[in-house]
């Protein structure tokens, strides 16, 4: 690969609010590209922003310096499905509660994120959001992971697909409800089952509002997705959890056997899917087969974590606080019973296990966790690679994938 020493940028305007941090420079570490691993290297930011990426040269005059030790320097994590952490869930539906979970994601190594309903009531999902709103509106570095929007993920499942979630709340969409949710632009991802009652309009709904528009917690056949994706649906929640497949389709429909969902965004290039690579999920050869069949740049890491993130082994209330559905957590995974309950560990862990166990390259799990989640939801402009005139946000790894530190708009994130 050649020597990106000559990639640089000034002047870009990305500076916020008019804030000059001055110069950092993070060296002495492995830099993780897009196409590829810069030994010795050097990341050069400059009040927030990332200016010189180069093998390693003298440091400016001034400049605070982080050194990474041998290990590796990475673009910062994006999470696109992610619920709570440290104790609090966003659907605790207060500023304290989003940023408790902010932070705790920030130790993980995820300097931006998009925050997850589950199923809940509506004075709920609108406390979620308000919360949110006023954690974003008045985000500095210093709080942890950039809010960068919020996933409307449940309340729109279908029967029999809720999961871990609050069954009795589920329910089919209305655009009375969901256009309230989508009137400023604070939604920017959003789920619906396709086979429910006005998920078509759900989902135009969304692609005009500019939203990633994904299918989740269904049972939907081939037909229903194919109507989905004409209507603008490309991407689909943690594959195989939670979503149809040839059985549950013959099931629901009595013979002949019917392709899935899975057959769907296998066989349609455009679709785009999620994994939890916690080592929990899905088994090895399952990660490994996401993504030799669609790629690193179709298959996200997500967390999918609940509160119980960072937290000892119990029992914990996922969702709302007050009356969210109760799980178990044994500090590597939830449970309800004999199912699965979401994840109760961070980013890291999830490039840890696509490398160790998954077979990836560091380059292929480290886009999955960046990049490429940049890129469906619309933010690789400003994230999720180690570009010049992109946001300072960074990771440094350890040699065995540990966070050592997380950047944050060019400061180093001390929480």
């Amino acid at each position: 690969m050649n020597d990106p020493g000559a990639r640089s940028a000034r002047g870009t305007g990305h500076e916020a609010s008019g804030r000059r941090d001055g110069i950092l420079v993070v060296r002495h570490g492995t830099v993780v590209l897009p196409d590829g691993l810069l030994a010795d290297g050097q990341v050069v930011c400059e009040d927030g922003v990332i200016t010189t990426v180069r093998r390693g040269a003298a440091i400016p005059p001034g400049a605070r310096v982080v050194d990474a030790g041998g290990g590796f320097i990475t673009p910062g994590f994006i999470d696109l499905h992610v619920h709570g952490g440290a104790g609090a869930d966003f659907m605790d539906g207060t500023p304290d509660a989003v940023r408790t979970v902010l932070a705790a994601h920030a130790r993980h190594g995820t300097t931006a994120l998009f925050a997850t309903t589950t199923v809940g009531r509506r004075a709920q999902i609108d406390a979620m959001l308000d919360a949110c709103r006023a954690v974003r509106d008045a985000w500095r570095p210093e709080v942890g992971a950039r809010l960068a929007g919020v996933h409307l993920y449940g309340p729109y499942f279908a029967p029999g697909k809720t999961g871990c979630h609050a069954a009795a709340a589920r329910r089919d969409p209305a655009a009375a409800e969901y256009g309230r949710w989508f009137r400023d632009g604070l939604v920017r991802i959003a789920t619906c089952a396709a086979e429910l009652p006005g998920a078509v309009a759900f989902y135009r709904a969304a692609r005009r509002r500019g939203c990633l528009v994904t299918c989740g917690h269904s049972n939907a056949s081939w037909s229903e997705m194919v109507a989905a994706f004409r209507a603008g649906m490309r991407h689909v929640d943690h594959f195989w959890c939670a979503m149809s497949s040839v059985p549950s389709l013959r099931a629901r429909f009595g013979a002949p056997m019917q392709a899935s969902m899975e057959q769907f965004v296998l066989a349609e290039p455009a679709m785009s899917t999620e994994v939890i690579a916690d080592g929990r999920h899905l088994a090895p050869e399952l990660l490994a087969f996401a993504l030799r069949m669609k790629g690193a740049a179709r298959v996200c890491l997500v967390t999918d974590a609940s509160r119980a993130l960072d937290m000892p082994p119990g029992r914990y209330r996922f969702g709302p606080e007050a009356d969210g559905p109760w799980f178990e957590s044994d500090g590597a995974v939830g449970r309800v019973g004999d199912a699965l309950a979401s994840s109760v560990v961070g980013m890291d862990h999830m490039v840890r296990t696509m490398v160790r166990s998954a077979g990836a390259t560091l380059v292929e799990a480290v886009r999955m966790a960046s990049l490429t989640p940049a890129e469906r939801s619309g933010i690789e402009a400003e994230a999720g690679s180690i570009v010049p005139g992109k946001r300072a946000d960074l990771v440094v790894l350890s040699r065995r994938l540990a966070c050592r530190h997380t950047i944050i708009g060019g400061r180093v994130w001390a929480g």
